[in-house]
């Protein structure tokens, strides 16, 4: 390729997606990599799809201000480009008489990190609130601001207005190598190289494998995390108003339970510690202990039926700060080990990058009025495509998906190559059924654009 861009972004999860936006918007020229058919097909693909208010980050810690900045901007940015935001609040419980001693400490860590409007519960206090818990509960404290969003429409809307403002994207991409000149890096890839002042690598999983590619070494070592997860159906969705959220450990924030923005109820994740980094594999024991913590919280759980199961992997390394590093001799940035809150944080990571590239030496003139896109509301509290005329009918009934809704992803320049991608830009065949009454109509579909139907 002759041309030469300011940025190449290796990696199109949330973390790379909203670089790209935040790098598009202030003027540079921007090429995305991705090493899979899709975006989101690594960690950002199964997440608990929580907006955190950084409440229990580390005090002082470069994940905090990420987290508060990103979460400032999604508030200011999400009507812009019609994404959901469901501040339903979020209740930290005590089951044991050390959790309970614990809540004051958790509420002080809180107010320090600038959460000021947390409030201690008592039990009662507790239990009006959400009266489906197990009496057994002892306290809580409750964090108004704990939101719920979409996790997939979000960081597509990212990448989608990188695109619509000038940026590139390469899938089926990987980096295989790359040479630095001194002045500018030149990365070999299947498709061809690519020629790049800088490099930002946001490679997720692969993160410390990027850097041993590029700069022979890496400062830490990706040790991916499973979390698994059960989705109950949508009536069970009645028992909590709240994000359910256990006393965290030292090592997890623990099990959670909570509605998901699509009206379904989600019961984890596990914290399990593994060498694969591709394949995140569900266990039965582990999902009966999930459903039966579940049942032990919201003891009506018990009764209700499960929509589906999943599991994903964590970038998770044996530090526990964010692995953020610029590298000046070579024009490089590492962004790596991005756990759990890289959702929260994607934003306000972004913006961290951007005045690290600044610091780099790039400058750039921003975009003074930059495109927009609209996504199509998936959210089951808003107003949806099927509820508006002219929307040629339901694809998948269980997700109240319209062909409308289907073909406007299907045609648009952040398009699906997968099946996979295609639920998650419009959550056909992830419902009740799982595909079982739409499976054939979503195939045809598919079929036109010549994607495989997994």
């Amino acid at each position: 390729m002759s041309k030469v861009y300011d940025v190449a972004i290796i990696g199109a999860g949330v973390i790379g997606c909203a670089i790209a936006r935040r790098l598009t918007l202030d003027g540079a020229r921007v090429i995305v990599l991705e090493k899979a058919p899709d975006i989101l097909d690594g960690a950002s693909k199964a997440n608990s799809a929580i907006l955190h208010t950084g409440f229990d980050a580390p005090q002082g810690s470069l994940e905090l201000a990420c987290v508060q900045e990103g979460y400032k901007e999604y508030e200011a940015l999400r009507g812009q480009m019609n994404l959901p935001l469901d501040r339903c609040g979020a209740l930290v419980l005590a089951w044991t008489e050390d959790q309970e001693a614990r809540l004051p400490i958790l509420m002080e860590q809180a107010h320090a990190n600038g959460v000021e409007d947390v409030a201690p519960l008592s039990r009662t206090e507790t239990l009006a609130l959400e009266s489906a818990l197990n009496s057994t509960v002892r306290a809580s404290f409750r964090v108004p601001r704990e939101s719920l969003i979409d996790p997939w429409s979000a960081p597509h809307a990212y990448l989608l207005q990188a695109l619509l403002n000038g940026a590139d994207l390469k899938r089926d991409c990987p980096v295989l190598a790359g040479q630095f000149d001194g002045r500018q890096w030149t990365l070999t890839t299947p498709r061809g190289d690519i020629q790049a002042t800088y490099v930002i690598n946001a490679a997720g999983l692969y993160g410390d494998k990027v850097d041993l590619i590029l700069l022979g070494q890496s400062s830490f070592n990706i040790r991916p995390r499973k979390g698994q997860f059960v989705v109950f159906d949508k009536m069970a969705a009645r028992l909590t108003q709240h994000i359910l959220l256990p006393v965290p450990t030292e090592t997890t924030k623990g099990i959670v339970v909570c509605r998901t923005i699509w009206g379904n109820l989600l019961v984890g994740p596990t914290a399990e510690e593994q060498e694969d980094r591709e394949t995140a594999g569900l266990d039965q024991d582990t999902l009966e202990m999930l459903r039966a913590k579940g049942a032990e919280i919201l003891p009506e759980l018990a009764s209700e039926e499960v929509t589906s199961l999943y599991a994903g992997l964590r970038p998770a390394c044996e530090h526990k700060e964010y692995q953020i590093k610029t590298h000046p001799d070579t024009n490089m940035v590492t962004v790596g080990a991005i756990r759990s809150t890289g959702l929260s944080s994607a934003l306000g990571t972004a913006a961290h990058v951007g005045r690290l590239l600044e610091g780099l030496g790039h400058q750039a003139q921003p975009i003074k009025i930059p495109d927009l896109p609209q996504m199509g509301m998936l959210a089951e509290h808003e107003t949806r495509d099927w509820q508006r005329a002219g929307n040629q009918g339901i694809l998948c009934h269980c997700e109240k998906v319209t062909y409308r809704e289907a073909m406007a992803v299907l045609n648009d320049p952040l398009a699906p190559k997968s099946f996979a991608g295609f639920k998650r830009r419009t959550r056909a065949s992830m419902g009740r059924c799982q595909g079982f009454y739409c499976g054939q109509a979503v195939q045809s579909l598919l079929d036109e654009k010549g994607l495989e139907h997994d």
